[in-house]
């Protein structure tokens, strides 16, 4: 017998190697929590988690992050860190006196409010890190353009409503379930009811503010702006699809409840936006859209005219009653800051004492009006300066600053959206509370630009390296970043 065909030898010691197993099928795709933040917000909203389910929704993205290697951040995260630093640093003063607040410790009531807001800073630096390091093919930016873009629909949808039935509210399952002593705890309560409108004494006469799916008619108008920019690029471009015949009527039905919030920072940062993005697609020779745009416009402007809203305009800017106290309450605050506690501020708010006009003043059941805001408030500027001092200040501007110019000059639709969403945050923090929708939709943008960058001397590095330059950088220099 021949022995050219002789089979191999078998070896009982070295089993041949199980085929590989196949991954097993995850129960959620990539870019899950965001989904389930934005397409279930009207469902959260009406449980009473509407603001809770920022942080409640971080919580899985943060897991998700302890899993990627290496973890990238944008340049001048450093600062940011920072100033997280300074918020947890500034808990330590939340016992002190302020010199114009009302003396005593806030207790636990303050202590809650502190732990709000700390909460809201840290859920959107999770979503700042979760966009930023997601690929482009787990979670495209379309897919978010089109999610913030559908939020841009539920907050008309809610401004329509509280135009129509501004008296609609009811209680929500978390009203139900927290002890009565909290539900019924003013900031508590703002943020866990649902209601279609606020009834406010603005012009003179009751009218209705809109402000649901949200807790005030200011932060209406700040999620209104931010997410107006990815609105017009996820559901207003040529791959939109169905989106794009719907968008027209969307944009019309928004100038409603647009005019009807009588929110004069929102009316001046669309203006101010609209103004920027001419400048920009005229620096970049795109003389057809600046005239497109112009056209529009005009034309929206004599439709507005002609429209009853032109009067309700005028009647808000022949009313501006609250900026005098806005402007005491925003010295005040600088003064007491600047006398009291300048390096990290005192953590929190604070109730003045009195009134501007007495120290024995402040509102009654006949004159609500006759108080004042507490110390930090009515907007996001002066809650820092006063929470976190003149260096949690410089830290916070410092960081959203040094995105802007990251990517100010890049002539790519992201970033000219990006950018205008910074320009209408710098607007708005002197004159609304940013701290919830709005800084997570801020972050968001924040995290697309980083990922989506063109410049080649801004490559992403590790957090180590980004973080180390500036914590350790103020020491040593920066390192590394994403643009």
């Amino acid at each position: 017998m021949s022995t050219t065909g002789r089979r191999p030898a078998v070896h009982p010691t070295t089993p041949a190697s199980p085929p590989a197993a196949a991954p097993r099928p995850r129960l959620l795709g990539p870019g899950w929590p965001l989904s389930v933040l934005f397409l279930g917000f009207p469902l959260w909203w009406a449980l009473g988690l509407g603001v809770f389910a920022f942080v409640l929704l971080a919580i899985p993205m943060a897991f998700e992050l302890l899993r990627h290697r290496p973890l990238r951040v944008p340049r001048g995260f450093g600062l940011w860190v920072l100033f997280l630093l300074c918020v947890a640093a500034s808990a330590t003063l939340l016992e002190s006196d302020a010199p114009g607040g009302v003396p005593g410790g806030g207790g636990a009531n303050r202590l809650m409010v502190f732990g709000y807001r700390a909460g809201m800073y840290v859920a959107a630096t999770i979503v700042l890190l979760y966009v930023l390091n997601a690929s482009h093919r787990a979670l495209p930016t379309t897919r978010v353009l089109r999610l913030l873009g559908f939020m841009f629909v539920v907050t008309v949808c809610g401004g329509l409503l509280g135009v129509a039935a501004p008296g609609f509210e009811f209680r929500s399952l978390m009203e139900l379930l927290l002890p009565h002593g909290i539900a019924t705890n003013e900031f508590v309560n703002r943020m866990i009811h649902p209601a279609a409108a606020d009834i406010q004494v603005v012009l003179g006469y009751a009218e209705a503010r809109p402000i649901a799916p949200f807790s005030f008619a200011n932060s209406w108008g700040a999620n209104f702006s931010l997410y107006l920019p990815f609105f017009l690029l996820g559901w207003c471009g040529r791959t939109a699809g169905w989106r794009r015949r719907v968008a027209p009527l969307v944009l019309f039905a928004g100038l409603v409840p647009t005019v009807y919030s009588l929110n004069r920072g929102l009316w001046l940062a669309l203006g101010v936006g609209i103004c920027y993005v001419a400048v920009r697609l005229a620096l970049l020779g795109r003389y057809w859209l600046v005239q497109a745009l112009a056209v529009a416009a005009v034309l929206g402007a004599v439709a507005f005219v002609a429209s009853p809203l032109s009067t309700i305009v005028q009647q808000r800017l022949d009313a501006p009653h609250s900026n005098d106290r806005r402007a005491q309450l925003a010295t005040e605050t600088v003064r007491n800051v600047v006398e009291g506690s300048p390096i990290l501020g005192y953590g929190s708010t604070r109730d003045v004492k009195g009134s501007f006009a007495s120290i024995a003043g402040g509102s009654t059941p006949d004159c609500p009006a006759c108080g004042v805001p507490p110390l930090g408030t009515q907007g996001q500027i002066w809650l820092v300066v006063f929470s976190q001092g003149l260096l949690g200040l410089g830290l916070f501007v410092a960081f959203f600053a040094r995105r802007f110019f990251a990517h100010w000059r890049d002539p790519s639709p992201l970033a000219i959206a990006g950018c205008c969403v910074l320009v209408f945050f710098s607007i708005e923090l002197f004159v609304y509370d940013t701290l919830g929708a709005p800084m997570v939709t801020v972050m968001i943008a924040l995290g697309l630009l980083a990922r989506g960058g063109s410049d080649p001397r801004e490559e992403p590095a590790t957090v180590a390296g980004q973080v180390g330059g500036q914590v350790g950088g103020q020491v040593g220099g920066q390192v590394g970043g994403a643009r």
